[in-house]
């Protein structure tokens, strides 16, 4: 069996020779730190990002099988995006960027988290209607032909390929800020929905261009990162009446294309939005961060029955410690495999932390286990 074959088993509760051995990529800075050990060459280091040459070359070195985030992408978003400019610099050396979502970012000197978001362009009608809307329009040539035509015969390749289809409220969520949606949605909920309809529009139109043009994949895919440690950063039942419908048009059409495995990308603790992806066609959670609430596909299965699948929910932070705490990873990972319909994977972009003999380890295994 090819990966693609396997990964599709899996999730469609099918036999299958062995488990694919499935990661998530890597932070640029775990990568030129296994550079800096002597893991990686150069080129391999500089080469490095999702689905790239460097990456399958790294996921051969390590043991992984495949990368889940190896996607056809359409242009969905802001086009042009803004242009990146310094808007302020401080004493301390920090400064303050306005970056191409509108978004106005704090920026430290070394630090290698997510910035903190100071201020955004998006506020009210008239910076949509003059800074936004004109970027979000529709044009055939946001789907690439030459692109699309690596992706026309799924029986060649070697690992499943998804297709992105877009944002429907994550990347709003940047425009706005959590505040300034909910504000927004209290103050003028027309054009709250109208950035909604907008952006839903723009998603349907490049996925149904890009299936309609021939393009062959294994699964469809959306992004969305719109929850935190507590819950979703959208009230739910904004989201089901909003959003939801979007979901069910763009997932109806994938499926009209042969594609049964729907898979969405939100970090935090996603429960309360689950039953909202499930009754609108995404049949499965990624990367089901563990964290600090546990998160993991086993109660979702009871409560929601085989209908909801997962990839993800191992947790990554066994790459800091030893080959025992892999270890007990593994063995907790054993009775979610059994479930079906679920393929571990580290649970987000593996960390700098992650010692490189560790992610070997488990890649071995895994494949000891599972194989």
């Amino acid at each position: 069996m090819t990966n693609r074959e396997r990964a599709l088993a899996v999730l469609n509760y099918q036999p299958y020779d062995r488990l694919p051995i499935v990661h998530f990529g890597y932070w640029t800075e775990t990568v030129q730190k296994w550079h800096q050990e002597g893991h990686l060459t150069a080129e391999e280091a500089a080469g490095y990002w999702d689905n790239s040459p460097a990456d399958i070359s790294i996921a051969h070195k390590l043991g992984f099988d495949f990368n889940w985030q190896s996607m056809f992408y359409t242009n969905h978003g802001l086009r042009p995006p803004f242009e990146s400019r310094i808007v302020e610099r401080f004493p301390d050396g920090s400064y303050t960027v306005l970056n191409g979502d509108g978004m106005i970012i704090l920026q430290k000197p070394g630090a290698g988290s997510i910035p903190a978001e100071v201020d955004h362009l998006l506020k009210d009608r008239a910076a949509w209607e003059e800074h936004y809307l004109p970027r979000l329009q529709w044009h055939p040539d946001r789907v690439n032909p030459a692109e699309l035509q690596k992706w026309q015969d799924a029986s060649q390749r070697e690992n499943p390929i998804g297709l992105h289809c877009g944002s429907l409220f994550g990347q709003i969520r940047n425009w706005l800020g959590v505040e300034g949606s909910a504000y927004l949605y209290a103050d003028d909920e027309a054009l709250f929905t109208e950035i909604i309809d907008t952006v839903g529009e723009l998603c349907y139109r490049c996925t149904e261009t890009a299936l309609s043009a021939g393009g062959q994949f294994d699964f469809a895919h959306f992004w969305e990162d719109i929850c935190f440690k507590n819950g979703p950063l959208i009230k739910p039942s904004v989201f089901a009446q909003k959003v939801g419908p979007h979901y069910r048009r763009i997932t109806q059409r994938v499926r009209a294309a042969g594609i049964e495995i729907v898979s969405l990308d939100s970090d935090g603790k996603i429960d309360r939005l689950v039953p909202i992806w499930l009754e609108n066609g995404v049949n499965t959670m990624f990367p089901i961060e563990v964290g600090t609430w546990g998160a993991s596909i086993q109660p979702w299965r009871e409560q929601y029955g085989r209908e909801l699948r997962g990839v993800g929910g191992m947790d990554k932070r066994v790459f800091a410690q030893d080959r025992a705490a892999v270890d007990r990873e593994i063995e907790r990972l054993k009775p979610l495999v059994e479930l079906g319909g679920y393929l571990p994977c580290p649970d987000h972009r593996i960390a700098p932390d992650a010692l490189w003999d560790n992610v070997r380890y488990y890649c071995d295994r895994m494949r000891a286990v599972f194989g």
